[in-house]
């Protein structure tokens, strides 16, 4: 089993597939990875030699922002954010949903189980 970036990418699946495993790292840089290293688009990870595994790990090492520091990147930026006091700091703090989506309705992935409210009865006309 292959590990790059701290992270065992799956044997069976072709090597721009199991790239995308690592946190960072898309369809389009896992083609541009295997382009630039002259890795065919169909050769699978457990039929890569040691040492294209190593230019792999050493090339997305050197010149991507993956995993751990993309992680630690992405959570300070939200940080700031709630630091500040804006808009879309105070929605990160509050748990609703931060890009202008509604939230009179599906908002549930964000706010969470639908909560019943007591002694509000329902309506009926």
């Amino acid at each position: 089993m292959a590990r790059i970036a701290g992270v065992n990418i799956p044997t069976n699946k072709r090597v721009t597939i199991s790239l995308r495993y690592i946190f960072g790292i898309g369809p389009a840089k896992a083609q541009e990875i295997c382009t630039k290293l002259g890795i065919p688009d169909e050769k699978r990870v457990n039929q890569l030699s040691d040492e294209e595994v190593l230019r792999i790990r050493e090339m997305v090492d050197r010149d991507y922002r993956v995993e751990g520091d993309l992680r630690r990147e992405v959570a300070m930026n939200i940080k700031r954010l709630m630091d500040l006091g804006c808009y879309r700091g105070l929605r990160h703090r509050r748990g609703l949903p931060v890009r202008g989506q509604r939230t009179h309705t599906n908002a549930r992935t964000r706010k969470g189980k639908a909560v019943a409210i007591a002694g509000k009865k329902k309506v009926t006309k």
